[in-house]
């Protein structure tokens, strides 16, 4: 990859990027959260809470999402050794997860039906959708 450093418009590109994404798996996570007690009862405080996010099939498909970030993170904190190229290729990844499907993947079908279902979620996306820019995103959920 060489020494190839993040420009400084790369990494505010991928700031703006991963807000857009916190705020998004935020209001996926209140969204599955209502549903799971609707199903399960309520879930008591915030340590079962978590333990359910990190270990319950019910919140699984959002790990994909929890993941990205974690990678952006470290992209952003290791900077100098990132080339724009595998930026680019994490917003792209960025831009094809959160692609609501009902064919797609497991994590693009349940957003499709978050999507549906939320308009927090619509809200969350269409604020992502913005920060990428038009694509194909944006045609799906109006």
């Amino acid at each position: 990859m060489g020494n190839e450093q993040l420009s400084e418009g790369m990494v505010n590109k991928l700031k703006e990027v991963r807000t857009a994404l916190l705020h998004v798996h935020k209001t996926l996570l209140e969204y599955e959260r209502e549903g799971y007690e609707k199903q399960h009862g309520k879930i008591s405080n915030s340590y079962e809470y978590l333990n359910l996010v990190m270990n319950d099939p019910w919140f699984a498909w959002l790990r994909h999402l929890s993941e990205l970030i974690v990678q952006i993170d470290e992209l952003i904190d290791a900077r100098e050794e990132s080339a724009e190229s595998v930026a680019t290729a994490m917003i792209e990844q960025a831009r094809m997860l959160l692609t609501p499907s009902e064919a797609g993947p497991e994590f693009q079908q349940k957003y499709f039906e978050s999507v549906q279902g939320s308009p927090e979620v619509v809200l969350a996306h269409a604020e992502f959708a913005k920060i990428l820019g038009p694509g194909r995103l944006s045609k799906e959920v109006h």
